[in-house]
């Protein structure tokens, strides 16, 4: 008999309503400080929530911390509790953070065993190792298979983003502020933890082009995660999905918000995409 294998992550995954419901994941939250007030992602705290502390220009102090091990020994419980025989239990690069140190932690005490992976990701691509966990386990894979699988689909796995995005005007156009001799604002990759500016843009159409190009570069059988802020990103967001609908390489858009424990870094104003081998 098969054993029941249960799926963890954390908030800063930035993983989506469908995916937590569609392989019951258990999201521990972090705790994101705004001008010294604790709050719980996902919990007391969502993005809107988040994003409305910057409005009227106000720049409240902002910061992150990790779920502490007795978070993940709650999470490793309920799992066990409703009938889990194992957990994989998957977080951010430890490049990054220490989430994976507080999760191993908690894992050494756990009721049943727990395969804590260090996804080597950040943000939504963490949320993609545990949607591509899920599809395995309802294939039958065990964990030392669900690892292989996540080892896999990572170097496979691109972002780019850029912050800042109310400097554009709404439509075509200069950035607002730059003059002649600014080098424009740049569009950001990441990669094993480490930010490269891809290219400099000045215009939103300049913006959408390069976007939908360091998507679709990879070639074929891809889909396209599209994360946005608040409400200045969303028209982006909304340009480049339909630049990418019907290109034969893309398989699927799909949406994510970036929350307040990635937005406590980036900011408001932020737009950015995740790109990966379609899940099957």
């Amino acid at each position: 008999m098969s054993s029941r294998i249960g799926l963890v992550t954390d908030s800063s995954s930035q993983i989506t309503p469908a995916i937590v419901e569609r392989f019951d994941v258990e999201v521990v939250p972090l705790t994101v400080t705004i001008d010294g007030v604790d709050h719980l992602e996902g919990v007391d705290l969502d993005a809107d929530g988040f994003y409305a502390a910057f409005e009227g220009g106000r720049r409240p102090e902002v910061s992150t911390s990790q779920p502490s091990p007795g978070r993940f020994a709650n999470a490793y419980s309920a799992l066990a509790e409703a009938g889990c025989d194992e957990i994989v239990s998957l977080h951010i690069s430890a490049t990054m953070s220490g989430t994976v140190g507080t999760a191993t932690l908690a894992a050494r005490a756990a009721p049943v065993p727990v395969e804590v992976i260090d996804t080597g990701s950040a943000s939504f691509g963490v949320a993609v190792c545990t949607w591509a966990a899920g599809v395995a386990i309802g294939r039958g894979a065990n964990v030392a298979d669900i690892r292989r699988r996540v080892e896999q689909l990572v170097p496979r796995t691109r972002t780019a983003f850029m912050v800042g995005v109310p400097m554009l005007i709404e439509r075509s156009g200069r950035a607002v502020g730059l003059d002649q001799d600014d080098e424009g604002i740049p569009v950001l990759g990441m990669s094993e933890g480490k930010v490269d500016v891809i290219e400099r843009v000045t215009t939103v159409d300049d913006t959408i082009d390069v976007m939908s190009t360091y998507a679709t570069a990879q070639g074929g059988g891809v889909t396209v995660a599209i994360g946005v802020a608040d409400a200045p990103s969303r028209p982006l967001g909304e340009r480049l999905e339909a630049a990418l609908r019907g290109l034969d390489v893309v398989d699927d858009v799909t949406h994510y918000r970036i929350g307040p424990s990635v937005g406590a870094h980036t900011g408001p104003g932020t737009f950015g995409l995740f790109v990966f081998p379609t899940i099957r």
